[in-house]
């Protein structure tokens, strides 16, 4: 990254809690419970947009030591799902946030890791509220995109830090 912020002052708002204390908050697994085991294959444990913004919402924004939560970047109202479909979308904090891509790079990575393979999942801007909206979409999803950026070290160095909860139970 080039050192320049694109937002020097923010604005931060305080991180609501979920009315229930999610598998992640807890420390355990979303997928992995001792419970017994589904009875066949095609039974599958459904999930909701609070346990997607569970895994989201203490990513670390790149500029800041904010969680994008508190930057009000991503909510739970922004995610939807269908079958096997999810689709974060997020609002920079600025029209020409320069970190955008790498805002929505850590959220697909994060889905990616803690999600079973068998959903896809699809990363936007909020309409309207980047200047170069279309450009940052196609970047995010774009699987070829995706895989070129985690091969670059020192980007994939700056995801981990993003990735390091923030603000969350598991913070330090």
């Amino acid at each position: 990254m080039n050192g320049e912020i694109f937002n020097a002052n923010p604005t931060v708002y305080a991180s609501k809690r979920s009315a229930r204390k999610s598998k992640f908050e807890a420390g355990q697994s979303l997928w992995i419970d001792e419970q017994p085991e589904l009875s066949s294959e095609s039974e599958v444990e459904p999930i909701d947009e609070d346990e997607i913004f569970d895994l989201i919402r203490f990513i670390a924004d790149p500029e800041h030591p904010n969680s994008l939560e508190e930057l009000r970047v991503v909510s739970a109202e922004q995610i939807k799902i269908g079958d096997n479909h999810i689709m974060v979308e997020f609002t920079p904090t600025v029209p020409h946030c320069g970190m955008s891509t790498l805002i929505g790079l850590s959220i697909r990575v994060r889905l990616m890791r803690s999600l079973p393979q068998r959903f896809k999942v699809d990363i936007r801007v909020k309409p309207g509220s980047h200047q170069s909206e279309l450009a940052v979409n196609k970047q995010l999803n774009d699987k070829e995109r995706v895989a070129a950026a985690l091969e670059n070290a020192a980007l994939l160095e700056t995801l981990e830090k993003c990735l390091e909860p923030v603000g969350g139970p598991n913070s330090l």
